[in-house]
């Protein structure tokens, strides 16, 4: 397993976790392009085998104070291996690289595995925000991470960039 930075020679197969993963509210082809090319995010990629079987990203301007988990996919058969795990390290030590106090995102409610990898990792629920993921009328769990107060139950600062 290797995760890298995501390329725009990448978009097909994100494509195609998107729609398996998120099959009622994906985003559209042109809507992931522009987060691939935008200098506020950092998307990555997690191969194995030589193919993509995962892939998140980081909403993230420098300088800013907070950030935006946007996304983590894992494929189906790839999953409960702790690869979801390390992209949602592998962000938080990008957000960690930007200076980046606070880091935010939401869960679906009905995804109680998802969940409880946030809390594990110190977020806490928030807010919600009621029937936020549609068509399916599912809230969304808006959770918040201290970014200096992650870093320092791990005794120090992560690396931006993981591979394994």
């Amino acid at each position: 397993m290797s995760i890298r930075p995501a390329t725009g020679a990448d978009l097909e197969p994100i494509m195609a976790l998107e729609n398996a993963s998120f099959p009622a509210d994906a985003w559209s082809g042109a809507m992931m392009r522009e987060e691939l090319a935008s200098p506020h995010g950092h998307y990555i990629v997690l191969e194995s085998a030589g193919r993509v079987v995962g892939y998140a990203g980081l909403r993230a301007p420098r300088g800013a104070a907070d950030a935006d988990i946007q996304t983590i996919a894992i494929a189906e058969a790839a999953r409960g291996r702790g690869y979801g795990r390390a992209l949602l390290g592998a962000l938080l030590a990008e957000a960690v690289s930007r200076g980046v106090r606070d880091v935010f995102l939401e869960v679906r409610a009905d995804n109680p595995v998802a969940h409880a990898l946030y809390v594990s990792e110190g977020f806490a629920e928030v807010g919600r925000r009621p029937r936020y993921y549609q068509p399916d009328d599912v809230d969304a769990v808006v959770m918040k991470l201290d970014v200096p107060g992650w870093v320092a139950a791990r005794g120090a600062a992560p690396q931006a960039e993981v591979c394994t």
